[in-house]
């Protein structure tokens, strides 16, 4: 299994489209989650991230420039009891919602399919993180079209059960910049997740996320134990 450090993976491609990392921290005490937006177009890099509660939703950054809110404006980061649900659509709420109904996270996802932005069919990427009193394991889903075919819908889930110490996975939209936008292939790929604090992950991410097309970056440490959490946020547009 190839292992990469967040920098060798995030310098691979100029264009990730959206990413979702998760992991535990190398001192085993941490749910470790970092969650990134990038742009093409001017509507898609019109957005910061904002804090609500334990929650974060996306907002236009210029409100006159916003030209379609479908598919920009949602709730990237929800909290469900001991769960935290990361997505890159409004299956954020689906997930939310249908979970606090007793469904579980694939049969909530069963209800919804690849974004409808002809020609990318954009991948739904999602993972929920469970905090348990022994430990905690996660979860990481896709959904996209099969070879571009929007009448066809491919779904993965990913569990993780116990998950090592000081490796996270990451899942993002896109395997490249192109037209149409090619979709992620493959399982989540596996990082090497650093020893280091909360604010040096997340200049470490930021950093190494390209300069042109990054939008947006949330990450946040969620202390095993207790339930405490840590949050860093950082907008393009400020």
């Amino acid at each position: 299994m190839k292992v990469s450090t967040i920098k060798e993976e995030l310098n691979s491609l100029a264009y990730h489209g959206r990413g979702i990392i998760i992991g535990k921290s190398a001192d085993g005490k941490k749910a470790v989650t970092a969650y990134f937006i990038m742009g093409r177009s001017v509507n898609s890099r019109n957005r910061v991230f904002v804090a609500e509660g334990d929650a974060m939703r996306t907002k236009a950054y210029d409100e006159s420039k916003m030209v379609d809110p479908h598919l920009i404006i949602y709730y990237p980061v929800r909290v469900l009891g001991n769960k935290t649900i990361v997505t890159n659509g409004d299956q954020t709420d689906t997930i939310y919602d249908l979970m606090d109904k007793q469904m579980t996270f694939e049969q909530a996802l069963r209800t919804r399919e690849f974004e409808d932005d002809k020609p990318n069919f954009t991948p739904r990427i999602s993972g929920i993180i469970r905090r348990e009193r022994d430990g905690m394991n996660f979860a990481m889903s896709i959904l996209k079209s099969a070879e571009g075919d929007d009448s066809s819908c491919e779904r993965f889930t990913y569990a993780y059960s116990n998950p090592k110490a000081g490796r996270a996975k990451f899942i993002h939209t896109y395997n490249g910049d192109g037209n149409p936008l090619p979709s992620f292939e493959g399982e989540p790929k596996t990082l090497v997740l650093p020893d280091v604090s909360i604010d040096e992950l997340t200049d470490l991410i930021w950093t190494n996320l390209n300069e042109d097309n990054k939008v947006s970056l949330f990450v946040r440490y969620i202390d095993i134990e207790s339930g405490d959490t840590e949050t860093r946020i950082v907008n393009k547009n400020v």
